[in-house]
């Protein structure tokens, strides 16, 4: 067998041992992204090499687990997979989430703990040179905020399935007591929580650095049953959710390569235009921060539709024009 052939082995027994139902000829094959004859050969290789394979009944399937985990020599992590683990953890400490940094942290050094020695001192150089060849660029943009308390309170409502209570601040507006089923937590620029609120059944989202007194209460509160998260979130440009719309752009010949290669939504088309242009397709919410994103296009992308986007991203250009003419004013002594 060759040695990548053995390698992919290895993964799939540890893809079973990581299973607590265990896997499917066919979830095998999707796993390894292989065929399902390949699939077979690969589970029969797992099984002649753990002899603590167990087969578990799941008609009309079968499946297969591995209990009891493998051992040390075979979960030792590699280099690159360390370093991955330490520059998340960097990442979300530079974006202000200490919190989250400090579970990845803990991990990395569970992780370091059960390795043995020798392995650990093979690794360490590699590693540290890795470490210092690699950082991650800070961009402008607002720092998340997920306080380690009000995650843990959230992420116990969510296992508990009850519902969350907190008092929610926003600029401008008095201060209300809301609660709500947790449906989960969406982070990024901000991190925001999804609830369905309890009285309405409305799907919304709070900002977390905007949520205080936050606990969970009694009772039972589950979200709706066809509710997922990633779909939710899949429908705006961003975070901010509003009515839905289709969007198209035709970004010019100068911009069409990078528009090729841009992720600009879930649920985009692109199609090229004989003069070397690229329209580009996707229904989203969100126009306000897409209007903000397009700035960084410039001339480069214009708005074919819909006429919402094309009214924000004219009021962001004529808020811009006027800060812009009051700085001008001040520092002239206008």
């Amino acid at each position: 067998m060759r040695h990548d052939k053995a390698a992919m082995v290895i993964d799939l027994a540890r893809h079973m041992a990581a299973s607590a139902e265990g896997l499917t000829l066919d979830e095998m094959a999707t796993e390894m992204r292989v065929g399902r004859r390949t699939a077979e050969r690969m589970r029969d290789a797992v099984l002649m090499l753990f002899p603590a394979v167990e087969e578990v009944s799941d008609p009309p399937s079968k499946r297969w687990r591995i209990r009891g985990g493998l051992s040390a020599f075979e979960q030792a992590p590699t280099t690159t997979e360390l370093v991955e683990l330490t520059k998340a953890a960097q990442g979300l400490r530079t974006a202000g989430e200490p919190g989250r940094a400090a579970a990845l942290e803990g991990l990395e050094r569970k992780l370091k703990s059960a390795m043995r020695s020798t392995t650990l001192n093979r690794l360490a150089p590699d590693l540290e040179a890795l470490i210092r060849a690699e950082t991650i660029a800070v961009q402008a943009g607002p720092r998340p905020s997920a306080d380690e308390a009000v995650l843990a309170e959230i992420r116990g409502a969510v296992l508990a399935g009850r519902p969350l209570g907190f008092t929610y601040s926003r600029p401008g507006a008095e201060a209300r007591r809301r609660s709500v089923a947790p449906c989960g937590v969406m982070f990024g620029r901000a991190n925001y929580l999804v609830g369905a609120d309890r009285e309405s059944g409305r799907i919304q989202t709070f900002r977390l650095d905007r949520m205080s007194a936050v606990e969970a209460l009694d009772g039972i509160a589950a979200p709706p049953a066809d509710f997922d998260l990633q779909a939710f979130a899949s429908q705006s440009f961003g975070i901010y959710q509003d009515e839905i719309e289709d969007v198209v752009l035709r970004v010019t010949p100068e911009g069409a390569d990078e528009a090729r290669a841009w992720r600009w939504h879930p649920t985009q088309t692109l199609a090229d235009e004989a003069d070397g242009s690229v329209i580009v397709r996707f229904r989203a919410s969100g126009m306000r921060e897409l209007a903000w994103h397009l700035f960084s296009w410039g001339e480069r992308v214009a708005i074919v539709a819909p006429q919402r986007l094309k009214a924000v991203m004219a009021g962001e250009l004529a808020a811009a024009g006027r800060a812009l003419e009051r700085a001008t004013q001040t520092e002239s002594g206008g």
